[in-house]
């Protein structure tokens, strides 16, 4: 998800990123068709302060993001609550502790319903959580998720009314958590809580039935769409379509349950990188899938991927760019290529776009969307912007993750029904006008 702001009082051609949401609020449109209805809902921004929105379990550390969030209720009567759409989790969660800022009161909801850890729920269905429930002194189901920068959450299964526009379920299964630790912030309470939209049984879109949904973010304002359930617009690009990569066998290194697709190749420009074929497919531990993950700002490649397209952007821009020279220097512990670009420097240079491109669909990254300015980084008249891609090596992460970033202005469709995922370029600030939205 993109938020496009000009740094200082002059425009600065590199993004600069602050804490923002994309809140969907509660007013919807319903399309009718021969399935089961579908909800479109607006997307806005809000600015939150750094740090005040949850991690997911097994998510990569970063202190400046873009989430995609949701407004719903949550009980009965309703207690209106605010979860980050993570299509890289399973488990919802909300935070419980009442001694904090806490998102949701349990003992204000006659239908909450704690989970033993005698039931199936507790001993079947959350087999593909990172870590397996165990049970608490009060005989009830126990959630523990840890998180990539040490950070972890802890609480108890329950299940309550859940709505989301016209939608809505009276027995979903979420985490009510009551002790939420972050080393990296000096409060470790947040005002958040986390909507799971992987292919786990316990996402929310499994919950709630959902064989398809589908978002589109803007690249030049802060607006975008959400739509849960299935429709077709004569106005949208027709979407190039790849497969989802399931894997039977439990690896080590496989999440079984994420949007993995298949990486094939990357281009820079028009040159398409020497990297062997083999570089992109899992091997026998399940190490190296690809993940669509709208909860991770950013794209990440493993070393010896990285490593080429870093090198290959580094000679095209080599005449266009000044890259700041320190070893040292390494943005959020994985972006070691960084530019110097003069604060009064009001447009980039034509940059090389990069092209990544996935069995049967590519995704186009080009302008703006390929650096990031680092707030408060300033040598001299310059400020530091980064290439806009990881090396997931650098951060101990065993796979290739597609950050949100890299999918703006982009139609996403997620097809649990047909194990796929969607792509088609796409004017996301105008979504919302074609569906009738006042975003």
């Amino acid at each position: 998800m993109k938020a496009c702001i000009f740094c200082n009082s002059k425009p600065n051609p590199c993004l600069k990123f602050q804490s923002f949401l994309l809140l969907l609020t509660l007013t919807s449109t319903t399309l009718c068709s021969s399935q089961s209805p579908s909800l479109i809902l607006p997307l806005k921004t809000q600015e939150i302060p750094s740090g005040s929105f949850p991690k997911s379990p097994n998510k990569l550390p970063f202190h400046h993001n873009v989430t995609l969030t949701v407004s719903v209720t949550v009980g009965t009567p309703p207690q209106n609550v605010s979860m980050v759409i993570d299509t890289g989790s399973e488990l919802s969660w909300l935070n419980c502790n009442r001694t904090r800022n806490f998102t949701f009161d349990p003992t204000r909801s006659s239908s909450y319903k704690p989970i033993p850890c005698s039931s199936s729920t507790c001993t079947t269905r959350t087999r593909d959580l990172s870590i397996p429930a165990s049970c608490d002194s009060n005989k009830l189901c126990h959630a523990t998720l840890t998180y990539a920068d040490f950070s972890s959450s802890e609480g108890s299964l329950a299940a309550d009314a859940f709505s989301i526009g016209s939608s809505g379920t009276s027995g979903l299964v979420f985490g009510c958590m009551d002790s939420i630790f972050d080393p990296n912030s000096d409060e470790d309470s947040k005002n958040t809580g986390l909507m799971g939209m992987n292919r786990g049984s316990l996402s929310f879109v499994s919950q709630m039935a959902f064989t398809k949904f589908s978002y589109c973010i803007s690249g030049s304002d802060f607006s975008g769409v959400l739509l849960l359930g299935d429709a077709n617009f004569s106005w949208v690009t027709p979407l190039n379509y790849t497969p989802l990569i399931q894997i039977s066998t439990p690896l080590p290194y496989f999440d079984r349950v994420a949007y993995t697709v298949q990486l094939e190749g990357i281009k820079v420009a028009n040159k398409l990188l020497p990297i062997p074929k083999s570089d992109f497919e899992p091997d026998h531990t399940g190490a190296g899938q690809t993940m669509v993950d709208s909860g991770t700002q950013f794209t990440f490649l493993l070393g010896p991927v990285y490593t080429a397209l870093r090198t290959e952007f580094l000679n095209q821009t080599a005449h266009i760019l000044r890259v700041y020279e320190d070893p040292n220097f390494v943005f959020q512990g994985a972006m070691d290529l960084c530019y110097r670009v003069g604060l009064n420097q009001s447009k980039l240079p034509q940059l090389p776009s990069v092209t990544l491109m996935f069995r049967g669909a590519e995704m186009k990254v080009s302008g703006h969307q390929l650096l990031y300015r680092v707030r408060g980084e300033v040598r001299g008249n310059d400020s530091l912007c980064c290439f806009t891609f990881g090396n997931s090596d650098l951060l101990g992460v065993e796979a290739f993750v597609i950050g949100h970033h890299h999918q703006q202005n982009v139609w996403m469709e997620f097809d649990l029904h047909n194990s796929r995922i969607g792509l088609a370029e796409v004017q996301c600030d105008l979504a919302g006008q074609k569906f009738g939205l006042n975003v």
